[in-house]
């Protein structure tokens, strides 16, 4: 289909909805291979990262893009871990922020928060940046967010906010500011292995969302506030809590079939199952089942039970369409025993996932084109040209 301007003619190729499949840019940070249900940071699989290794190590793998040693590991995890405070305009600001978001959350009030803190230490625009300034800006960043939405949600509660201690862990350090209290080591490995999990996914919403963003040469701060904006959408981050919901609304193994059943044959999403790259089992899911299972307990038996009442009624009312869970399933259960309150489920997910959004930020300010698709125009027909203007 072609359409004729004032200066030439442009050929539009059809693409699918929501450019799906569409490549749009070459990565080195990782990939989703979703016919096989496997992803991978850099070279390593994502699963196997959040099997072995701690926070810190795979955040020096996405932005240095190699694992470190021991000693650089230490290191880095020092260098974060110091950058963690706010500058007092940021922390002096929070309470009005926390109290004029009202029921929206912490992570609406850090879209604000995120902008402030970037103005406030003078955040410059990635393209007249130098590499290793780029890189900087993106830890402080990323150091300050769990920061700021432990404390946008306590202070939403009427609490005071925790301030953060370089001596814990990127994962206990999150808890231990979300509850003022220091988190065994079974919840701070269950929630880092979490926070691995969903570190980077690809070319997703709130990827794409920053590395547009980062294409027009704006601050670190700019990008990742548009990141977290696409991440709030139900589509996207928003599901977690709703996942959980799903749980709740069920209630007991004997109203499975009938509660599932009845949303299917309604055309009703199921949160928590299926997924929009992967075509066998999500295996973000599938390592959360069984961290969750470590645990053990009544909710997660139920939890099994569900998924596997609801995948047979999908196979037989939906045959020949793979669905199985995705993330949001197991990762609300795992939040849950771990203490985290379902307003914190989806800024969670932020707090790990702008490690990711980092890298992909840092590595689209390498490339100087602004990325500019065109659309397809199909309004009421329009002249072919300008007429000229008396």
């Amino acid at each position: 289909m072609s359409v004729k301007g004032t200066a030439a003619a442009a050929t539009l190729v059809e693409v699918p909805r929501g450019l799906a499949g569409v490549v749009v840019a070459d990565t080195e940070v990782g990939d989703v291979r979703g016919l096989e249900g496997f992803y991978h940071y850099r070279q390593y699989s994502a699963v196997e990262l959040a099997q072995s290794r701690g926070f810190e190590d795979v955040w020096h793998l996405l932005v240095h893009g190699e694992l470190p040693d021991a000693r650089r590991g230490a290191a880095f995890a020092a260098e974060t871990a110091a950058l963690r405070r706010l500058p007092d305009a940021v922390s002096a600001a929070l309470p009005a922020i926390a109290e004029a978001g009202g029921r929206s959350g912490p992570l609406a009030g850090m879209r604000t928060g995120l902008s402030l803190l970037g103005a406030a230490l003078g955040f410059g625009p990635v393209y007249d940046l130098s590499v290793d300034q780029r890189r900087q800006d993106t830890l402080v960043a990323a150091a300050a967010v769990p920061t700021l939405l432990t404390a946008l949600y306590r202070l939403g509660r009427g609490l005071e906010p925790v301030g953060p201690r370089e001596d814990l862990s990127y994962a206990a350090n999150y808890l231990y500011m979300v509850t003022g209290e220091e988190p065994d080591e079974a919840r701070t490995r269950a929630v880092e292995q979490y926070l691995i999990s969903t570190i980077d996914h690809g070319f997703n919403a709130s990827t794409f969302t920053a590395r547009v963003i980062a294409s027009t040469g704006a601050d670190v701060a700019a990008c990742l506030t548009g990141a977290v904006s696409a991440l709030s959408g139900p589509l996207h981050g928003g599901a977690l809590s709703r996942a959980l919901d799903t749980l709740d609304a069920i209630g007991t193994p004997d109203r499975i079939d009938a509660w599932i059943r009845e949303r299917v044959l309604a055309g009703d999403r199921v949160m928590g199952f299926g997924h929009a790259v992967y075509r066998t089992e999500d295996p973000r899911s599938r390592m959360l089942r069984e961290v969750a299972q470590r645990f053990g307990g009544p909710r997660v038996e139920f939890a099994v039970e569900v998924e596997r009442q609801v995948e047979a009624i999908l196979a037989e009312l939906k045959p020949g369409r793979e669905l199985h869970t995705n993330v949001e399933f197991y990762a609300g259960v795992v939040m849950e025993l771990c203490g985290l309150p379902r307003e914190m489920f989806t800024p969670t997910f932020a707090a790990a996932r702008v490690v990711g959004w980092s890298a992909n930020i840092l590595e689209q300010a390498r490339d100087s084109k602004i990325i500019r698709p065109a659309a397809r125009y199909v309004g009421p027909g329009a002249p072919v040209g300008v007429p000229a203007v008396a």
